[in-house]
């Protein structure tokens, strides 16, 4: 291949993400999941049962809005 240090994580960035962030996916997941674990209702109807699964997805559909806070560093 002669690709050999690309990695296709295509799976785990965020749709709208210009930057595809595997490390934004997770932070937002993560606190999709805190959420669902909160109480929060699914976006999605799933038979999933770990709020990961269901945070997980819901964040690769771009189902979940999220804010950038902080400084950008470029």
């Amino acid at each position: 291949m002669a690709d050999e240090g690309f990695r296709n994580n295509a799976h785990c960035t965020i749709p709208d993400d210009p930057e595809q962030s595997t490390y934004r996916f997770i932070v937002v997941a993560s606190k999709r999941a805190r959420q669902l674990q909160g109480g929060a209702r699914p976006i999605l109807p799933t038979s999933a049962k770990k709020p990961t699964m269901i945070a997980t997805e819901e964040v690769r559909r771009g189902l979940v809005k999220y804010t950038l806070t902080g400084p950008v560093l470029h």
